[in-house]
């Protein structure tokens, strides 16, 4: 049976894979499970325990693989504007870490500077 599933994280097409979801699938792509909070029809996050079923136990990782009896799995958890900021946050935040990697690469120059202050 063909369905237009895409994985909440990465958008990958889960078309491969057959229904029901079970807890143990995971995206092709990236690796991550299936069976979540956010990949669920109910999941809200402008409701309490962002989820509209009243009857589900709550689940506090969203993105954690879960038993939830209510899970059905919905073609909207995949947000393409959403998964653009994620990756742009992740590129800033690697481009900080490599400008600090670049200092730590010269620690003559700065241990020189740090010395010269006690001079």
């Amino acid at each position: 049976m063909t369905h237009k599933l895409l994985c909440f994280r990465c958008g990958t097409s889960l078309a491969s894979l057959s229904l029901p979801i079970d807890r143990r699938d995971e995206c092709p792509d990236c690796a991550i499970h299936l069976h979540v909070c956010k990949m669920c029809v109910f999941y809200d996050p402008d409701v309490a325990r962002q989820c509209r079923e009243d009857d589900a136990e709550e689940v506090f990782d969203k993105e954690k693989v879960n038993f939830c009896e209510w899970y059905e799995p919905t073609t909207d958890a995949f947000d393409p504007a959403g998964a653009g900021q994620a990756a742009k946050a992740e590129s800033e935040l690697a481009a900080l870490f490599d400008e600090e990697t670049d200092m730590q690469t010269e620690p003559d120059v700065h241990l020189k500077d740090a010395e010269d202050l006690f001079k």
